[in-house]
C-alpha cells in the first residue's frame, strides 16, 4: 500500500496506507455506525460500512452479515468528499482513525467539516490553459 492524502476540514492529513474509519454514535438511537474508506486518486472509495445494532434509519442493508455483533455491509461507493455536518446537539463528533491512531473531529457546532483527498500536484509546467 501506498501513502496517501487526505484534507480534513482545512489540515492535510498524511497516512501512512490509503485508509481511514469513521465511527460515531447516532444521536437518537445511541447505535454506533463505522465506515471503512479507501483514498484513490481524486476519490474516496467506501470499503465497508457497519452497524453495531440497528434503530430508525439505521437497519442493515440487505447484503449485511451479522460478525461479531456487527451488521457489517460491504462497500462499493464512490465520493469526491464527505461533508460531516457538526450541529453540536449530538453528544460528540466522529472518530477519525488511521494508521493505529485516532482523534475526534466535529464535536462541536460548527460549518460541516469537509474529508477529501488532497488535490493532486501540478506537474511542472502543466497548468491549465
Amino acid at each position: 500500500m501506498s501513502a496517501a492524502c487526505v484534507m480534513l476540514g482545512a489540515a492535510s492529513v498524511m497516512l501512512a496506507a490509503p485508509v481511514f474509519t469513521l465511527d460515531w454514535q447516532h444521536s437518537v438511537e445511541h447505535v454506533t455506525w463505522r465506515e471503512t474508506w479507501g483514498v484513490e486518486a481524486e476519490v474516496l472509495v467506501l470499503q465497508e460500512s457497519a452497524i453495531k445494532g440497528s434503530g430508525a434509519g439505521m437497519e442493515p442493508g440487505e447484503s449485511a452479515r451479522l460478525v461479531d455483533g456487527w451488521w457489517v455491509s460491504p462497500g462499493g461507493l464512490v465520493v469526491r468528499d464527505l461533508n460531516l455536518a457538526a450541529s453540536g446537539a449530538t453528544g460528540g463528533g466522529w472518530r477519525f482513525c488511521a494508521d493505529g491512531s485516532c482523534r475526534e473531529i466535529g464535536a462541536t457546532a460548527g460549518v460541516p467539516l469537509r474529508i477529501a483527498p488532497c488535490a493532486p500536484a501540478l506537474s511542472a509546467g502543466g497548468g491549465a490553459g
